[in-house]
């Protein structure tokens, strides 16, 4: 019997993440001196005395990130900075019928925060917008619609000429987002029932061979779940037994006092290039040890990748990690430092940014999650964690 396929929210895209932060400057040196977005809005004087936090409007290429701090007490960044560090406080969606979407989000018993707001530009267009409580601990979801509304969003104003920036790193946009969570199953549940996601991939492991007189380790349950008519994509983790309290995916449910999104993935075309320059720039990775690409050619091979088109000097040098499923099908990615290691703050929280290439490969670097956490266990481990 086939199963029929829930109807679309109809999404487009996701349009941006909405960062909530404890210093704006500094996260505007981030944007724009080290990954080369433009910062293209600001709040409004009104905006910011009604919100009560001051907000910029970051971009490069289809990726838009919007960072807010408190401006006062009693706005949203202020109530989400009391209870978490800096992290992903929302994300935003663009839609094709913001009426249709809010009418089947209700009737799947999803749980809206507010009715459809249609706010006008005073030029004839109009900005619609809602938002809704998600399993992704303090995060929300938040819908747009555009009906000839060309500006950012109510409230932020687009500035004369670009605030630095040209995107010389060349970034696309988001090909993922990425959350843990102490237990995934609801979640999933609630992008299959609510949202009308599908399950699209999945991968559990450890980083030790797990022995009986193992003392510790690191591993998960991951599953992806995609909207097929946007492809918008969300990998979803949880702890993986045994030494669940000692797992990544615990710690940053106690780093970030939740469960929530745990990285972005963006989009290059030529990631050879895109980290040569974010070296140059000083931007940190998570480091991946030379043994990882000893081993690589006889990896790929066994994947049935075979030969690659960039020599692995080149990619040992730059620690870019490969993976794939089939005859030259693959993917490059590497793992910026979490905000807590780039500014040496726990407070800036664990949220971090993925750089990825897709040479064909449409997965999510099953071989590569082992590495990742590795590197991140490595760090915990210096840190006196593990």
């Amino acid at each position: 019997m086939t199963q029929t396929r829930p109807e679309s929210l109809g999404i487009v895209r996701l349009e941006a993440i909405h960062y909530y932060v404890r210093d704006l400057a500094r996260s505007r040196r981030f944007y724009t001196e080290k990954l080369d977005f433009a910062e293209t809005g600001r709040s409004s004087a009104d905006l910011e005395a009604r919100g009560r936090q001051r907000s910029a409007v970051f971009e490069a290429g289809q990726a838009r990130v919007i960072v807010s701090e408190p401006a006062g007490e009693g706005g949203r960044a202020a109530r989400w900075l009391r209870r978490h560090p800096d992290g992903v406080g929302s994300l935003v969606f663009e839609v094709e019928d913001i009426d249709k979407t809010f009418a089947l989000i209700e009737a799947r018993r999803g749980t809206p925060i507010d009715e459809v707001q249609t706010l006008p530009d005073g030029r004839g267009g109009k900005f619609r917008t809602f938002s809704i409580t998600t399993p992704f601990g303090s995060t929300t979801f938040r819908f747009v619609e555009r009906s000839g509304y060309t500006g950012l969003y109510p409230g932020i104003d687009a500035l004369p000429a670009p605030n630095a920036g040209g995107n010389a790193l060349g970034f696309e946009g988001f090909d993922h987002v990425t959350s843990n969570f102490e237990t995934m199953e609801p979640a999933l549940l609630w992008m299959e029932h609510v949202c009308g996601f599908e399950r699209y991939w999945n991968i559990e492991f450890h980083t030790n061979d797990v022995r009986i007189d193992d003392k510790n380790g690191s591993g998960l349950r991951s599953t992806v779940m995609w909207d097929p008519k946007s492809e918008v994509k969300f990998a979803n983790n949880e702890p993986y037994r045994p030494f669940f309290r000692a797992s990544q995916i615990n710690l940053f449910y106690e780093d970030q006092h939740g469960d929530g999104v745990q990285h972005a993935a963006l989009t290059v075309k030529d990631i050879l290039s895109t980290v040569r320059a974010m070296r140059e720039r000083q931007v940190s990775f998570m480091p991946t040890p030379g043994s990882y690409y000893d081993v690589l050619p006889a990896r790929l091979e066994k994947l049935g990748v075979g030969q690659i088109d960039e020599d692995l000097s080149v990619l040992r040098d730059l620690q870019i990690l490969v993976d794939g499923s089939e005859s030259h099908r693959y993917l490059l990615q590497i793992f910026l430092r979490d905000s807590a290691g780039l500014y040496d703050e726990k407070a800036a929280g664990p949220f971090f940014y993925e750089i990825i290439q897709r040479k064909g490969d449409k997965g999510f670097g099953g071989g590569n999650f082992r590495a990742l956490f590795e590197s991140i266990e490595r760090q915990h481990k210096s840190e006196g964690r593990l």
